[in-house]
């Protein structure tokens, strides 16, 4: 067996541990039922590279909303740029730097917006 057929070999194992849903545990002292007492986890582990996977599409996200928000609609996309590059940075993208130019991104789109709304009174961009 080569080495790639046994990285996806690997790949689907782990793609099947992840889908499949927790066993849940039978406590001896309730006679075999189910455990039902005490806390049950409300939502499963994410694996460590899924959730590295997450941040580093918040990151990038946050900087495409951020450049694009510097042309359109200034007021919904610089706040989502923010907030997604800020959870980005705190999830510990591999990408910091796109998170925080998403973030720089987004706070720009605001100033932009502020200077357009105290120069002539407007919530958008105007060409005449």
């Amino acid at each position: 067996m080569n080495l790639r057929t046994d990285e996806k070999i690997r790949a689907r194992a782990d793609a099947g541990a992840v889908s499949q849903p927790p066993a849940r545990s039978q406590a001896p002292d309730s006679g075999g039922a189910p455990d039902s007492g005490g806390a049950a986890p409300a939502r499963a582990r994410v694996p460590a590279r899924a959730r590295a996977r997450d941040a580093d599409a918040m990151a990038v996200t946050a900087f495409v909303l951020g450049l694009v928000g510097l042309l359109v609609t200034n007021l919904l996309l610089g706040p989502v740029a923010v907030v997604l590059g800020l959870l980005a940075l705190r999830r510990r993208t591999t990408r910091p730097g796109r998170a925080r130019l998403g973030i720089a991104l987004g706070v720009a789109d605001l100033v932009v917006l502020a200077c357009l709304v105290t120069a002539d009174g407007t919530w958008s961009w105007s060409l005449t």
